[in-house]
C-alpha cells in the first residue's frame, strides 16, 4: 500500500493540507465572524481578508496521560505566612478578581485566544456560501480576451509541436512517385532489356549493349535515390484558429432613492447592500457593468460618488427611475445576451399618483426581461406604500422579484442570505 502525503507549503510555510483541515473543523466559528465582519466593516474593506479569533477552549483536545499511581508520600516546602485551616482574603479590585489593565469577556473567558487570518478568497467564499443566483442561464461571446483554440483543417507552416505526422508522410509519398514515375518506368524497360540479352547469344555486339545498359542503368538509380525521403515540402501542421469562449456577463442596477427623506444612515446601509450584491455578481460572471441610477422628482444615471454622497431635497416620484431604467436596457443592454440584475433601496416614500406608473413600468418593460430584481425598505416605520406595491408584483413574479424590509446594518447579510439562499432541488452557481 503507497501512502502519498502533500508537503506544498503556502506563502507563510503552512501546511496547506493542514489549513484546509482546520478551516473545515472551525467552520461554525469562522462563519460567525464572517457575519459579524459584514455588518461592522467599511465598504472599502469587504474585499479583504478577515481575522478570525477563536477562544480557546475550541481549539482544546483531550490527550491521553501516565496517571501517577501506587502510594506516594511527598514533603512539600513549608511557608511562613499561611497554615491549615486559614482563610485567604480575596485580592483588591472588586468581583472581578484583580486590577489588570486587560479587558475580559464578557462570558469569563480570557482575552488570550487563538487568532488567525483568512484571505480575501476564503472570505468571500464563508461569505455567498450556499448561496445561488436565481436565473442565470444566458451567455454571451466576449471581443477579444477570452478565447478557445480549435482545429481548422491543415496549414503548410506552424511548429514541430503541430505537425501531423499522417499529412506529412501522405504529402512525401506522392511527391516521391511523381518524381520517380519517368525513371522508374526506364529502369523496368531496361531490366527487361538485359533480362532477352542475357537469353541471346554472347557477342561482341550485345556485351557492348549491355555495357550501356548498365551504365544507364546505375545512373538511374543514383537520380532515384537523390529524391529526398522527406523535404520541406511535405511537412504538414495542424491549423488551430482562436474562437471567442462563451462566457457569462452580467449588468446590475443601483436604483436609490436620494430624497429630503433618505438620511445619510440610510445610504449607508443601502451601499452595504449593493456592495454585497456587487461582490456575489463577481464572484459568479466574468464581466460586470454597474448602472446607478438616483432619483428625487427626476432620475439621473450617475457615477458611484454622486450616487452614495451627493445630496437633494424634494418629493420623491420612483417611476422616473424605473422608465430611464427601461431606456437604458433598450439601448445598451440587450435581454438575450446579458444577465440583469437590479437593486432598489428606499425608504418607501412614494406620490401616491405615481404608484400605478410604477406598476406599469415594472410589468411591461423591466420585469420580463431581468434574471432577479430585489428591494429593500430601509427604516424603522411601518411598510409604506411602495411596499405594498411591490407584495403585489412578487406574488406574480416569485421567480425573480423579491423584497425585504432591513432597519439597521446589522440586518444586512440575515436579509442579503435570505434574498439569494439556495432553494430545494438548485444548485449553486
Amino acid at each position: 500500500m503507497a501512502y502519498i502525503v502533500d508537503r506544498r507549503l503556502n506563502s507563510k510555510n503552512k501546511s496547506l493540507v493542514n489549513r484546509e483541515r482546520f478551516l473545515k473543523r472551525y467552520q461554525k466559528q469562522i462563519r460567525r465572524a464572517v457575519s459579524d465582519a459584514v455588518s461592522r466593516r467599511n465598504i472599502t474593506d469587504m474585499e479583504q481578508g478577515e481575522s478570525i479569533t477563536i477562544p480557546k477552549r475550541d481549539i482544546s483536545e483531550p490527550v491521553f496521560r501516565h496517571g501517577q499511581g501506587g502510594k506516594r508520600s511527598i514533603v512539600h516546602t513549608g511557608n511562613k505566612e499561611f497554615v491549615e485551616g486559614d482563610r485567604i482574603q480575596r485580592p483588591p479590585g472588586g468581583a472581578g478578581g484583580g486590577s489588570g489593565s486587560g479587558q475580559a469577556s464578557a462570558d469569563g473567558e480570557g482575552m488570550e485566544d487563538f487568532v488567525f487570518q483568512i484571505s480575501q478568497e476564503e472570505f468571500l467564499e464563508y461569505l455567498f456560501e450556499d448561496l445561488a443566483l436565481p436565473n442565470m442561464v444566458k451567455r454571451q461571446l466576449l471581443s477579444s480576451d477570452s478565447f478557445d483554440y480549435h482545429r481548422a483543417g491543415v496549414s503548410e507552416v506552424g511548429n514541430p509541436a503541430q505537425i501531423n505526422v499522417v499529412r506529412s508522410m501522405r504529402s512525401a509519398h506522392a511527391r516521391r512517385i511523381a518524381l520517380r514515375g519517368k525513371e522508374r518506368r526506364r529502369r523496368r524497360e531496361i531490366l527487361a532489356e538485359l533480362a532477352l540479352l542475357e537469353q541471346a547469344n554472347v557477342t561482341a555486339e550485345t556485351a557492348a549493349q549491355q555495357a550501356l545498359l548498365q551504365a544507364e542503368l546505375a545512373r538511374l538509380n543514383v537520380k532515384i535515390h537523390a529524391i529526398p525521403w522527406l523535404d520541406d515540402f511535405d511537412l504538414k501542421y495542424n491549423l488551430r484558429v482562436k474562437i471567442p469562449r462563451p462566457s457569462p456577463k452580467a449588468v446590475m442596477f443601483c436604483v436609490m432613492d436620494v430624497s429630503g427623506s433618505m438620511t445619510q444612515d440610510i445610504k449607508d446601509t443601502a451601499k452595504r447592500f449593493f456592495f454585497l450584491l456587487y461582490l456575489f455578481l463577481k464572484k459568479n460572471y466574468e464581466k460586470i457593468e454597474v448602472v446607478f441610477i438616483r432619483h428625487h422628482t427626476q432620475a439621473q444615471e450617475v457615477d458611484e460618488n454622486t450616487f452614495f454622497y451627493a445630496r437633494e431635497t424634494g418629493g420623491t416620484v420612483v417611476s422616473s427611475a424605473l422608465n430611464m431604467m427601461g431606456e437604458i436596457i433598450e439601448e445598451r443592454y440587450a435581454p438575450n445576451q446579458w444577465n440583469i440584475y437590479v437593486a432598489q433601496a428606499s425608504d418607501g416614500d412614494n406620490w401616491h399618483e405615481d404608484n400605478q406608473r410604477c406598476h406599469d413600468a415594472l410589468i411591461k418593460d423591466i420585469l420580463p426581461f431581468v434574471q432577479y430584481y430585489t428591494y429593500i425598505e430601509i427604516g424603522d416605520r411601518d411598510p409604506q406604500g411602495l411596499w405594498y406595491l411591490y407584495e403585489h408584483l412578487q406574488r406574480d413574479f416569485l421567480d425573480r422579484f423579491a423584497i425585504q424590509r432591513v432597519r439597521n446594518n446589522a440586518e444586512i447579510y440575515p436579509v442579503f442570505r435570505e434574498l439569494f439562499r439556495k432553494h430545494a432541488g438548485e444548485e449553486v452557481d
